[in-house]
């Protein structure tokens, strides 16, 4: 059934993903965010300010079906002052699109919610953030179902993990490599790469965030991944031989820290319904 579906964020790394996979099958999208810079032409682009406390803010959108919300300042920084300072906002423009109707609400989760962690985690695994950003996102996620405990609203906390692909919109270890590559190196400082996390390609989430949020059988907290832990290096050594990159990894350059779990990776049992139902 063809959905109107608000997603906030839009033009973010993973956000313009979601667009397009919503966009390929068939649903309206109002895109949101402050510039539609490398959106799908096919959205509909809104400068509705969403974090401007405006009570009616869900008309002021078009009455959606759907919101999925990514909109997040500093995403990549991960003790940015930003991330508390700029956390009633999101408070009040999710309980706004509640009391105005909309019925099915979706937000991205992070798995810095969790801090340390060692093995896997479900939606019952408790949260003990460790940075600003862990923080922000694990009190938004309280206050969000605390609040519609007793409203009639599905609530999807989408919770993700390690994201790969479009990597030079990212910040993360493959991105350096990309530019290190680029700028002629032939080593990569690196750690042990033993460390083994969950990861998923920024398309294969777009799909899995989409599919949650317009689908209403499961609700809460839901993981986006992969649902299997892989070797930071093995991952790292894969993807310099899919880039054809000329460029070794300089294993033991830098130490382990001390605050990256040995292993961690996300229950993807909901998620794998979810997607085998779809």
């Amino acid at each position: 059934m063809k959905k109107k579906i608000v997603v906030t964020g839009a033009a973010g790394y993973i956000g313009r993903h979601v667009v397009k996979y919503l966009l390929n099958q068939g649903h309206e999208v109002i895109a949101v965010d402050l510039n539609h810079k490398g959106i799908d032409e096919r959205a509909t682009f809104s400068n509705v300010p969403i974090f401007s406390g405006d009570k009616d803010i869900y008309e002021k959108l078009g009455c959606p079906d759907v919101c999925i919300h990514m909109a997040w300042k500093d995403g990549f920084i991960h003790n940015s002052k930003e991330h508390m300072e700029r956390i009633s906002y999101h408070v009040a423009f999710l309980n706004n699109m509640i009391d105005g109707g909309c019925k099915n609400i979706s937000v991205m989760g992070s798995m810095h919610e969790i801090g340390y962690w060692e093995g896997k985690i479900d939606e019952n695994t408790p949260c003990n953030p460790l940075s600003q950003y862990g923080i922000a996102k694990n009190a938004l996620r309280q206050s969000l179902l605390l609040y519609a405990k007793d409203k009639n609203v599905n609530i999807m906390w989408l919770r993700a993990y390690y994201i790969l692909g479009d990597d030079l919109k990212n910040a993360s270890v493959f991105t350096k490599i990309l530019q290190a590559a680029e700028d002629g190196k032939k080593e990569f400082p690196f750690t042990s790469g033993k460390n083994q996390y969950d990861f998923i390609t920024v398309k294969e989430l777009a799909a899995q965030i989409s599919e949650a949020s317009i689908q209403e059988k499961y609700t809460g907290i839901i993981n986006v991944c992969s649902g299997e832990p892989v070797a930071l290096g093995t991952r790292v050594e894969q993807f310099i031989k899919d880039k054809n990159l000329d460029i070794t990894l300089k294993y033991g350059a830098f130490p382990d820290r001390a605050y990256d779990s040995p292993i961690v990776y996300g229950d993807n049992t909901i998620i794998k319904k979810i997607m085998e139902e779809k």
